[in-house]
């Protein structure tokens, strides 16, 4: 869902920067996804001046362009080569300066340069209309009428709306605030401000009166339903501050009237309905059932059976529309369209999910209604709506508000008591701040006393119905991070939940270590204790020793499964078995200050060659990518991302990686210290990886067993990064992930160049990206989205130039 940052300032007044308000709403509650900046004209016209053609002949080498000199505001004249048809000397133009980016309305941007066309140069260029993303002609040059004087940005001739649109990852239970005012609630309990809400005028009649009789079949289908007929209306585009607003949502905008309704819907959360009044039979609109197997055409020109469950609005005729969901073909607005039905309600969210499910249909309308809308915003919606039309599209209002409402959805009422808040929340919080907190969410604090009260809930918040809900919005608005956490945590459950099978996971991961081409070793828990004194990373005053020695050898637990795999690892190369790969699942040991532990470990071994040798390619011995690639199989296997990866230069590796999961270490990989290996004795280079099994298993997901093949084709794109040295990959594939979303599916990598071509300190990956939509084919529109949010991302964060 996407929230305007614009139009929040309409409802709350703050100054606090965009990403600011992103922070406090994903603390509250809300996740902010993503933060991208809104431009009403593409680049916002920078590098776009106001020039003034100062000469113009024709050109001597082509017939169909023409020199030009032009004043830009600078100490001497640009010349500029124009193919326009109509530039002549005196003219006032719009000009694009050298540096320049171009966005046209149609195809890919381009920047400007300074250039030889047919051997004159050319610093600049003199702009059309479709050139600059300001509409679609171009027959020519765009010529002004101004007295701004030459060299002044054509961001002060041309109003440039500029606006910053957050991205939030709405939950299911969250529904008040699928909208501008939905947000700007939190927003006024978390920045304790006031919210601005505009004062509507009752409705009085401006034109003869045109009724339209309401008859709704089952209330509990439809608790309110309201309407108003308008007439004298104008369809035609909407203002540029409404079609500037529907765009920054990544919608199209259509006509004034139904530009309008979604602007209500965004706005307000309420979705509405625009019916033809002349389609309508018999003046009368009717909310209720039709007989199963009736066929319906909808918008999209489909043909749909009903069946019989879903709710319709009709009249004595037929179907007009699936109630909540989606219009009939023959009812919606036109240009024809003089007078209109606008229809707000109420329908059961059990309903609509039902209908829309049946039909395979997804609406911003049923998206709202379906999980449930406010049942007290109808008539306040319809009556904005109302005004919008009558200031945009010069409607007049030719009925009484019809608003059949005949039980009103009560208020909830729960009973919280102060000892549940402060034991939920692990806090004590006054009452005093519990009653701010809830009021400024609109929620009323009655019937208090020393031990508790009863919470009033407006209908809007379907989620908070009980005393757990309260106590939810109490801390979210207050702050989780305001609950410190205390050095004794414990919790009101014994068992985890779900209950994994930890023997079924080692399983399925051994499977899929063997289909690797891994052996499983098992090795003795007892090793020798010189292991600990000599290697370095290892304390020999945590080794548990054994009272009852059967050897020195076999003095001491081990702490690590790296040298018991180590001997094995000897003992193969010994027998000429060099080309070696094994995993080992097994107990670790040590003592602590309170006694001792025990950790379960998975150990991965890798030496000698990837491929035994051959007449088709030459043997490879196994690198750092063969252990990595290995360990991300594993957490894959198991659902499992790291969530943090850094570069460590420690025993036991001669280089390597840390692997943490949260704040918990998760284990570590790398090239094993040639010192380490002479202690057993190991003679060729060996690659180690050693993982907290216990952790790899309380953090695991489920097993990735198979996913379904996407329908819709794949597109892959390049890009060439060039990165400072210091920048790994894995922060280029994380950063990737995150500015790429759901469309991303995987990154590779076919070249990396470090040489004389790219700046000293400087390295160039080439990467390719994988984007693929589940539910739809991917537009070029979306694919350059994507595209420009990840170049965006990779030059703000790591400072990467692109190279094209």
């Amino acid at each position: 869902m996407k929230i305007s940052i614009n139009r929040l300032k309409k409802y709350i007044h703050f100054d606090h920067e965009p990403d600011e308000i992103g922070a406090m709403l994903t603390q509250s509650g809300l996740e902010v996804e993503g933060l991208e900046t809104f431009e009403s004209i593409p680049g916002g016209l920078e590098g776009i001046v106001i020039g003034e053609v100062l000469t113009c002949e024709k050109h001597p080498n082509a017939d169909k362009l023409s020199l030009t000199t032009v004043d830009i505001g600078q100490d001497n004249p640009s010349p500029i080569v124009c193919g326009a048809p109509n530039v002549a000397k005196g003219q006032k133009v719009l000009v694009a300066t050298v540096g320049a980016t171009l966005y046209p309305t149609e195809g890919d941007s381009f920047q400007i340069k300074k250039a030889k066309i047919r051997g004159e140069v050319s610093e600049g260029m003199i702009c059309a209309e479709d050139e600059l993303g300001l509409g679609q002609s171009h027959d020519g040059i765009l010529v002004l009428t101004t007295d701004l004087p030459n060299g002044t940005p054509a961001s002060e001739l041309i109003e440039v709306v500029k606006d910053h649109i957050l991205e939030i990852g709405l939950t299911p239970n969250r529904a008040d605030a699928a909208s501008h005012l939905g947000v700007a609630r939190d927003l006024k309990a978390l920045l304790r401000k006031e919210l601005c809400l505009d004062t509507v005028p009752e409705l009085t009649l401006e034109a003869p009166a045109q009724s339209i009789e309401v008859e709704v079949e089952n209330a509990e289908d439809c608790p309110r339903y309201a309407g108003v007929v308008i007439t004298d209306l104008k369809v035609g585009p909407s203002p540029a501050w409404l079609q500037n607003f529907l765009r920054s949502l990544d919608l199209e905008p259509i006509n004034n009237v139904v530009d309008i309704t979604n602007f209500i819907l965004h706005d307000l959360g309420q979705p509405l309905h625009a019916f033809d009044a002349d389609h309508i039979t018999d003046r009368k609109i009717i909310v209720g059932k039709m007989q199963k197997g009736s066929k319906f055409v909808t918008l999209d020109e489909k043909e749909r059976v009903l069946s019989g469950e879903e709710l319709m609005i009709k009249d004595p005729k037929g179907g007009l529309c699936i109630a909540g969901i989606f219009g009939g073909q023959h009812s919606g607005v036109t240009e024809e369209t003089h007078t209109i039905f606008l229809e707000s309600a109420y329908f059961s969210p059990d309903i609509i999910r039902k209908g829309a499910q049946h039909h395979g249909l997804k609406t911003d309308a049923s998206f709202r209604f379906e999980r449930g809308t406010d049942p007290n915003m109808p008539v306040y919606a319809l009556k904005q709506a109302v005004k919008l039309l009558q200031e945009i599209a010069g409607g007049k209002v030719a009925s009484e508000i019809v608003d059949s409402y005949p039980e009103p959805v009560k208020d909830f009422e729960v009973d919280v008591e102060y000892g549940h808040i402060n034991r939920l929340i692990g806090k004590k919080i006054e009452a005093v701040e519990v009653k701010r907190i809830l009021e400024s969410l609109d929620i009323q604090v009655q019937n208090e006393t020393e031990t508790g009260f009863k919470a009033i809930v407006k209908p809007y918040r379907v989620d908070v119905i009980r005393e757990a809900d309260i106590i939810e919005e109490i801390l979210r608005i207050h702050g989780f991070e305001q609950v410190l956490l205390s050095e004794n945590l414990n919790t009101d459950y014994l068992a985890e939940h779900p209950v994994k099978d930890f023997d079924k996971l080692q399983f399925r991961t051994s499977e899929l270590l063997a289909a690797q081409g891994f052996s499983e070793i098992i090795t003795n828990s007892l090793t020798k204790p010189g292991y600990a004194l000599k290697s370095g990373f290892l304390s020999p005053d945590r080794n548990v020793e054994i009272y009852n020695k059967l050897s020195e050898d076999l003095g001491v637990m081990r702490q690590t499964l790296l040298f018991s795999g180590l001997e094995v690892l000897a003992h193969n190369i010994n027998r000429r078995q060099t080309n070696l790969r094994f995993f080992e699942f097994g107990t670790v040991y040590s003592k602590t200050e309170e006694g001792y532990s025990e950790g379960s470990r998975l150990a991965l071994f890798l030496s000698g060659n990837r491929k035994e040798e051959s007449w088709l390619e030459p043997s490879r011995k196994f690198e750092f990518s063969d252990i990595y690639a290995a360990v991300k199989r594993v957490l894959f296997k198991l659902s499992i991302d790291p969530s943090d990866v850094k570069v460590v230069e420690k025993a036991p590796f001669a280089y390597g990686l840390t692997l943490k999961l949260g704040q918990k270490e998760l284990g570590s990989l790398g090239l094993v210290e040639s010192s380490l290996l002479k202690l057993a004795e190991v003679r060729q280079e060996v690659w180690f990886a050693e993982l907290d099994w216990k952790l790899l298993c309380k953090k695991a997901n489920g097993l990735k067993n198979y996913a379904e093949i996407s329908k819709f084709p794949e597109v892959r794109r390049d890009l060439s990064l060039v990165i400072d040295k210091e920048v790994s990959y894995e922060s280029i594939e994380s950063l990737a992930q995150k500015a790429g979303g759901k469309l991303l599916k995987r990154i590779g990598v076919f070249d990396v160049y470090q040489g004389e071509k790219i700046p000293e300190g400087k390295k160039a990956y080439a990467l390719s990206f994988h984007l693929q939509d589940q539910e739809n084919t991917l537009t070029d529109k979306v694919i350059d989205k994507t595209m420009s949010k990840l170049i965006q991302a990779f030059e703000k964060e790591t400072g990467a130039l692109i190279r094209t």
